[in-house]
């Protein structure tokens, strides 16, 4: 395969290069001096030499969609599975993030082709199951990245649904519902509205009808409007960001290859981001078991990369399992130790705490705080959810129950426990040392947001404990 190009926009990033030892990654000299430039991975700061494949590898896989949906394309387009290189170049124009393989992406003006009616749009959604992201189509390349059956579009002026033609920045998100997780339209539109009335950062959704098919609608937070021009925001997830490749997503998994956990994210968030970053991954670790989301798995989250550094990016791709008969009751990832959410108590929440360099007394505070949260709002994101185009589902309700029942029992853990001393004189040991660690430490970086990342303001308190 000859060189393949990687552009941000027009801009061109780097080139991927294929030998025998498999594909590495060069930047290119242009990008690397020009200001503003940004990695395409924390796994890969700028640098003159080549990215070796056992790093760039797994990182461009987590590119491509997963399971049935690549092995329809890959039969679609007559390329193996394995060959993510040759993959990408075929639907790598329109990526998750900033950048577009294989050929420039548009800025300054955009191709959008219109599905101009109700019908169309039903045939386009019932044809993906055959035909992921409508690849080989002429003028269409996108790829997203999971399981689930989904679509890059954007709105034109007049609000049609449109698909991004000839490298033009696709701005939402379609997601369909699913036959085998009935009402999950709802469903999922509940979750994202819920976190979003407890003050956790989400993209704008909305829910649409066409035919006899309903649809979820994801504004995508890596692309913006500046200028009347639409642009790119780079982002990777977390599985990108430890160097894991998308098999390995969960933290129990039977690739050989150990997955995410909970306290690798926090580390990496600490070493990277801000006291607030990681306060905000808190809250969403903490949604997640609210809501019975048993699929919060290392491609759940994901972080945003800028030329001045990274943060958090908004939470995405939640729904409540516990509605569901056909789908585990299993956290992807165990909080201490656990891997059953309804069985989570103050004890555990103490010790999850400690083992991810967090203050026990605050992380009870957080938690207590959140779940109350969900219970005053859910009645409120119902109704939104139920006013939505798509209407209501017997679903809404269940998952109201589901969530209140979750909220009402952790609440009622909490009260059980009171703060064991032995915890917090540990963890005051483990800020000690960590300030040890990182007062000599000559590369250690102010915050870009002008606070210490040692520390987060919650009503006076701490709750991060360590850098």
């Amino acid at each position: 395969m000859p060189s393949l190009p990687v552009y941000f926009e027009q801009r061109r990033v780097g080139t991927i290069d294929v030998n025998k030892s498999g594909p590495a990654f060069t930047y290119d000299p242009n990008w690397e001096a020009l200001r503003g430039a940004f990695p395409i991975s924390i796994t890969m700061p700028l640098q003159s030499e080549p990215i070796a494949p056992e790093t760039f590898l797994p990182w461009a896989a987590n590119l491509l969609p997963e399971s049935e949906q690549l092995r329809t394309l890959g039969q679609l387009l007559g390329m193996a599975r394995s060959d993510v290189i040759g993959l990408l170049s075929a639907i790598g124009g329109d990526t998750a993030g900033a950048l577009s393989i294989s050929q420039p992406g548009r800025t300054a003006s955009v191709q959008w082709r219109p599905i101009n009616n109700s019908e169309d749009l039903e045939k386009v959604i019932e044809g993906l199951p055959s035909k992921p992201f409508l690849a080989g189509e002429e003028g269409v390349s996108m790829s997203l990245a999971g399981v689930q059956t989904k679509l890059a579009v954007s709105l034109d002026d007049e609000g049609r649904i449109c698909v991004p033609m000839n490298g033009s920045p696709s701005t939402y998100i379609l997601k369909p519902d699913t036959p085998r997780l009935w009402g999950s339209v709802q469903n999922e539109a509940f979750c994202l509205t819920l976190a979003r009335r407890m003050k956790i950062p989400t993209p704008n959704i909305i829910t649409g009808q066409t035919g006899k098919r309903t649809y979820l609608l994801v504004q995508r937070y890596d692309r913006t409007k500046v200028g009347g021009r639409w642009r790119r925001l780079h982002q990777e997830d977390y599985c990108q960001a430890l160097g894991k490749p998308p098999s390995a997503k969960y933290e129990s998994n039977q690739t050989g290859v150990p997955g995410p956990t909970l306290k690798d994210m926090f580390d990496l968030t600490r070493r990277h981001m801000t006291s607030i970053d990681i306060l905000r991954l808190l809250d969403m670790v903490v949604f997640n078991v609210l809501v019975c989301n048993t699929d919060a798995h290392g491609k759940n989250y994901s972080i945003m990369i800028r030329g001045n550094g990274v943060s958090l990016a908004p939470m995405y791709d939640v729904m409540c399992g516990d509605v569901w008969e056909n789908v585990t009751k299993n956290l992807a990832q165990k909080i201490a130790g656990k891997s059953r959410g309804d069985q989570l108590n103050g004890s555990d929440w103490q010790r999850f705490a400690l083992e991810c360099g967090l203050n026990p007394r605050q992380v009870l505070d957080r938690v207590g705080t959140l779940a109350k949260s969900a219970l005053a709002e859910a009645e409120a994101a119902t109704s939104e959810v139920a006013a939505m185009p798509a209407g209501p589902h017997e679903v809404l309700a269940q998952t109201r129950q589901a969530v209140e029942r979750r909220a009402s029992v952790i609440v009622a853990q909490l009260r059980k426990l009171e703060v064991d001393p032995r915890a917090e004189a540990a963890c005051e040991a483990v800020i000690s040392s960590s300030r040890e660690q990182h007062t000599a430490d000559p590369i250690a970086e102010p915050s870009p947001h002008g606070q210490s990342r040692a520390t987060a303001s919650l009503g006076g308190d701490q709750i991060v404990t360590s850098r």
